[in-house]
């Protein structure tokens, strides 16, 4: 029937009584989200309803339309403006979502649309052999990528996502995630928790997570996923040909900000005589505060004040993020960041935050303003106390009061971090993920100061990263297919 096109929602599939309202009507379990992955996908899309259909029911449908930017139409009446443009079809392409209590049914034969029947209670009540037939609402985009495959040939992709909604939301809204094919032939598909991962997971050629959003608790080094996480675990166990982005022993390291911090010391080996240094940043691991000599432990790391203290555990759980910038040494022991923690040397940066992005063989940069340097947060520290200043790195950093806008006016050594980003995609054998540059000032050493996997990329235009982001996974699925 060739690639779907637009998709038909019928009433029958979207509505059902409730409400407290005088409409009497309300979208059923599982609509809402079936509406919110067909228009992230820039799918044409109407909702059908009959032409005596009560006001309630025809109210709440055309609200929905409205919202959304979708036709809405009387099924089975050609003086409707809309209905002709979705029936005069010559090529396929239009799916018809319907259940099977509806009515219509046998007349809908006479459109050259593909009908998906929902089984919606009695099976007996109508059946065609011409119809797909699902169980569930949430079965009808995998659905779609199914049919989009046949129809595209062995090229086709299916690549199932698993990642908390705010995430997906962001990534499907800049266009990330289409359900039909992109131009290298992927499509994209949620892995809900309304069905079965295991049945989702057979039908999928590649997954995509963000596990590190699915942290429930970080205890002894041990990580204690979701149980969405550690289902597609035991599945991945068993089934270890499926491609996945990224393996999650990969990620691990990104876990820990003490062994990232490790790994970033053999970027040593990139250092050539003559040109500017590339290097994790100083650190210190601590274990307690009350018991520390700092005097002698910040020697020996070779760090001075001011100090930024992060938490070990890097991300998934609630104080991962809670950091702060100390000034003396007595002060470390008032601290209220969770331990373990990592003392990092903190960089005087001019404000200014390279962010790079490692998208398959793909890199990018964006710069970004950042915290001040350490004497401009000394002024605006509490006075002359010089008390710590506490943060949340996810929600806001420490600015200084006043016009701190500087930058150092050097440019960054784009060839040297993107010797560095080649030589961590080695080390970690990740496929997309990012990390932060600060430029010292004085020495100029180029200093990354974080890492991490499956950055949302936002900063580069999306024109340039949306394709980048899907070449990068075609490339690493194509690479195992070849092996």
């Amino acid at each position: 029937m060739g690639v779907v096109r637009g998709v038909i929602l019928d009433e029958s599939v979207l509505l059902t009584e409730g409400g407290e309202d005088k409409n009497g009507f309300i979208l059923r379990p599982g609509a809402e989200s079936l509406i919110q992955t067909l228009s992230r996908s820039k799918i044409h899309i109407g909702i059908s309803y009959d032409v005596d259909s009560l006001d309630g029911k025809v109210s709440v449908l055309q609200s929905n339309a409205s919202l959304k930017n979708f036709d809405c139409f009387i099924l089975n009446d050609p003086t409707n403006e809309i209905m002709p443009a979705w029936s005069i079809n010559t090529d396929g392409g239009i799916v018809y979502l319907v259940s099977n209590k509806k009515e219509v049914l046998p007349k809908l034969s006479s459109y050259k649309w593909l009908l998906v029947v929902l089984n919606d209670g009695d099976e007996s009540l109508y059946y065609t052999t011409d119809a797909l037939r699902i169980q569930n609402l949430a079965e009808f985009p995998l659905t779609m990528c199914q049919l989009n495959k046949s129809s595209t040939g062995t090229n086709a992709a299916t690549v199932g996502y698993i990642m908390k909604p705010s995430r997906v939301v962001d990534f499907a809204n800049r266009g990330a995630f289409p359900l039909c094919p992109t131009q290298n032939g992927l499509m994209f598909v949620p892995l809900t928790p309304m069905l079965p991962l295991s049945t989702q997971l057979k039908n999928v050629d590649i997954v995509l997570h963000k596990a590190t959003d699915e942290i429930l608790s970080v205890e002894d080094n041990k990580i204690t996923f979701t149980e969405n996480i550690q289902e597609l675990q035991r599945y991945l166990e068993l089934h270890q040909d499926l491609c996945v982005i990224d393996p999650l022993t990969n990620i691990y390291p990104l876990l820990d900000r003490l062994e990232i911090q490790q790994i970033l010391l053999g970027l040593e080996e990139l250092n050539r005589e003559g040109s500017h240094l590339i290097r994790g940043a100083h650190f210190l691991k601590i274990d307690n505060f009350e018991e520390f000599n700092f005097e002698t432990g910040l020697a020996e790391a070779r760090l001075s004040l001011p100090c930024i203290v992060k938490p070990k555990i890097a991300c998934g759980v609630g104080d991962a993020h809670k950091m702060a910038i100390v000034f003396r040494v007595d002060d470390f022991k008032n601290v209220d960041v969770p331990l373990p923690a990592v003392i990092q040397e903190y960089v005087d940066h001019s404000s200014t935050l390279y962010k790079f992005y490692v998208l398959g063989e793909k890199i990018f940069h964006a710069v970004e303003n950042s915290i001040p340097n350490a004497d401009v947060l000394k002024k605006s520290s509490n006075g002359d106390e010089l008390k710590p200043l506490e943060f949340d790195s996810l929600k806001s950093l420490p600015t200084a009061s006043g016009d701190c806008s500087a930058t150092s006016g050097e440019s960054i050594d784009v060839k040297l971090v993107t010797d560095a980003a080649n030589w961590l995609q080695r080390r970690l054998q990740l496929t997309i993920f990012g990390f932060d540059v600060v430029i010292q000032e004085g020495t100029r050493d180029h200093v990354i100061v974080d890492v991490n996997y499956l950055p949302s990329f936002k900063e580069v235009g999306d024109e340039i990263s949306i394709p980048a982001f899907w070449e990068s996974i075609r490339g690493k699925y194509d690479l195992r297919l070849s092996k």
